[in-house]
């Protein structure tokens, strides 16, 4: 800091506009690498790779509902698409109900025991989907036979162990940037029970947190394909990859829809958490 208010006017202007130069390099090929290869996918779907013709059937027969045009049945899209929808809503319910009173009770009582359970937590982003899955079969084969139907509803077990990563970090960093144990004590001195506590001051300081726990996991529901093609149970990405094979260009299309719906939802939490940042600003002042 001293080094650049010593340094002469001219120099101090030269190395800022260098540090321009390379600042817009560094975005300029990021961009390049990211959009690449999604105009690649809309061009391909727009494109018959056959004869050449340009034209707009693969997304018309999406947002109609009717392939028969194109020689593509899309039942097996739209049942892979409600079984993930779906299992995004019954996976975020389970997550919240066990990570958050978890966390939030562990925090008050036992670091030592939070730290056990970060570790726990974070521990299938070291275990590949597929070992999951040889863990996995088993139990479900029992689950399916005995308990419970072959439903891709009940992929949410699994699920919820994909997710549990993601969405522990996002509750961590909710939990740390808030005083806990002082909101906890203040509370109870005067008369609050515990539920009371939990939902009227606790949840609503974690509402950002908990909107991005919801939202990293939806993306990972939605695009999760190894252990819902490898347990013989249909999703969205099961279902794009077996489209895939009777027509690719309605499958690339929609593929694109879903990553297009991942990027409304990361826009949305950023959206969402400033508007809820700007309020509680106000509040304060």
């Amino acid at each position: 800091m001293q080094e650049s208010q010593t340094m002469p006017p001219q120099l101090r202007a030269a190395r800022l506009g260098k540090q321009r130069i390379v600042k817009t390099i560094i975005l300029t090929v990021t961009l390049l690498f990211l959009f690449v290869p999604l105009v690649s996918m809309f061009l391909f779907t727009i494109r018959h790779p056959l004869s050449g013709k340009w034209s707009f059937d693969p997304w018309i027969a999406i947002f109609t509902g009717d392939g028969s045009a194109l020689g593509a049945d899309l039942s097996t899209l739209w049942s892979g698409l409600g079984a993930s929808l779906a299992l995004c809503v019954v996976t975020v319910l389970i997550m919240l109900v066990l990570l958050v009173p978890t966390m939030v009770i562990v925090h008050i009582r036992s670091r030592r025991l939070e730290r056990a359970i970060e570790w726990v937590a974070t521990l299938p982003l070291t275990i590949p989907a597929i070992v999951l899955v040889v863990g996995l079969g088993p139990i479900y084969r029992w689950l399916s036979a005995d308990v419970l139907s072959t439903n891709p509803i009940w992929l949410c077990f699994a699920y919820v162990v994909l997710v549990m990563p993601f969405a522990f970090r996002a509750l961590a960093v909710g939990l740390n940037s808030i005083d806990v144990k002082t909101l906890c004590e203040a509370s109870r001195s005067l008369g609050a029970s515990w539920p009371r506590v939990f939902f009227r001051v606790l949840i609503p300081n974690l509402w950002q947190s908990i909107l991005s726990a919801s939202f990293i996991s939806i993306a990972v529901v939605l695009g999760e394909y190894t252990v819902a093609s490898l347990l013989g149970r249909m999703n969205l990405q099961v279902a794009l990859y077996q489209l895939g094979q009777s027509n690719s260009q309605i499958s690339t299309a929609m593929s694109l829809l879903a990553l297009l719906f991942g990027v409304i939802l990361l826009v949305a939490l950023d959206l969402i958490s400033g508007a809820m940042r700007r309020n509680k600003e106000g509040d304060n002042s």
